[in-house]
């Protein structure tokens, strides 16, 4: 993450600090153009959210006291570096009901923790795990 704390100020970041907002392949705002588009130097790589960005705007809001907020968007940096199937399938575990038991999803907060680094989703999965167990949304209905 950036080493310069960002803030309320800073909000819009594409307006306030441009050079700020790099993509994954390391192109920032001025170089996403409709000719780069078209000459194809540019991708849907570049125009996907990163987790640096979405990691900036969890310290804006935290700037402004938007607590919650912050903390969706640091787990959204950490999605953001998981594999699109990893997400579908624990965002299927954790609909109720799909799930035959609370230690199907402690063992996806595990893989998430030790595979992916991503502590915050990790405890957001064990939390509900405890959560469904209490509620008996462990029946498995489908």
């Amino acid at each position: 993450m950036s080493s310069t704390k960002l803030g309320k100020d800073d909000y819009p970041l594409a307006e306030k600090q441009p050079k700020t907002v790099i993509g994954a392949r390391n192109k920032n705002l001025d170089e996403l153009t409709m000719d780069a588009v078209m000459d194809g130097r540019i991708t849907m790589e570049d125009l996907r959210i990163t987790p640096r960005a979405l990691e900036q705007q969890a310290q804006i809001s935290r700037s402004v006291g938007r607590v919650e907020l912050a903390e969706n968007f640091e787990r959204a940096a950490e999605m953001a570096r998981i594999p699109q199937e990893q997400i579908m399938r624990i965002y299927e575990l954790l609909r109720p009901g799909r799930s035959e038991s609370k230690d199907t999803l402690l063992k996806e907060a595990d893989l998430l923790r030790n595979e992916y680094d991503a502590s915050l989703l990790a405890a957001f999965v064990e939390k509900a795990a405890i959560l469904y167990d209490r509620r008996g949304l462990f029946n498995k209905r489908f």
